[in-house]
């Protein structure tokens, strides 16, 4: 006898979180730079945000862009930079009949005046949105509790709860993720959401992120709903 739930009788998951891994390596077996690899890995991201919101989740987050990624040859940092630029320059077009409220996680000190103005409009633009886009842009989990930390040093707290330090990160607006998928075949989570992830299902894919499309993505949730979420409990 089949057991496995229709797709229409479940809950969708609330928050699916993904580690967009192997855009270089995606465009290496091409004989091509690794800019080119960047340029299908956007695609590929409009594809899986397009798939998210059809499916109904509520919160979508996205590793685009690590604070340890500024180690990356600056030819390779320009051409994600400019990649940043054109997504900036789609959403502004497309404001109106845009489904997501986008949200940057990181700081964006690191980003000239210009960027971090469109930034900034665009999050104010999408306020009130039923569904989220996080995108983490010079972002790493660890710089994250440290700037959480001083954020609550700053307002005077003397004393920290889960709760009240939770709502100093970055993601204060978002719930934690359910579900974190990481595509490339790398089994570890690489200073992403490491407060956040503490109950978060894992799933690893061997599949290069250019590559990684609705049918991948269904089968991670198929899978993901094959588990067991204990939070600690029996």
């Amino acid at each position: 006898m089949n057991q496995t739930v229709n797709a229409e009788e479940r809950a969708p998951i609330g928050h699916i979180a993904f580690i967009m891994d192997g855009n270089g390596r995606w465009a290496k077996q091409r004989g091509m730079p690794r800019e080119y690899g960047h340029r299908f890995g956007v695609k590929a991201f409009q594809r899986i945000l397009e798939h998210c919101r059809d499916l109904g989740v509520q919160t979508v987050t996205v590793y685009a862009f690590s604070t340890e990624n500024w180690k990356r040859p600056k030819k390779e940092v320009d051409a994600i930079m400019k990649l940043m630029d054109q997504y900036l320059t789609e959403c502004e077009k497309k404001i109106e009949r845009y489904n997501f409220r986008i949200c940057f996680l990181g700081s964006k000190a690191a980003f000239d005046d210009k960027r971090r103005t469109r930034m900034e409009k665009l999050e104010k633009q999408t306020a009130g949105r039923l569904q989220t886009l996080n995108i983490a842009l010079n972002y790493g989990g660890r710089d994250e509790i440290v700037h959480a930390c001083n954020r609550l040093i700053a307002q005077g707290v003397r004393e920290v709860t889960e709760e009240s330090f939770a709502s100093a990160l970055y993601t204060a607006k978002s719930e934690d993720p359910d579900l974190i998928i990481r595509t490339g075949g790398d089994l570890r989570i690489s200073n992403f959401l490491l407060w956040q992830a503490a109950y978060a299902e894992l799933y690893f894919t061997d599949v290069l992120w250019p590559d990684f499309g609705p049918a991948e993505l269904d089968a991670a949730i198929e899978d993901f709903y094959k588990r067991k979420r204990r939070y600690g409990g029996v």
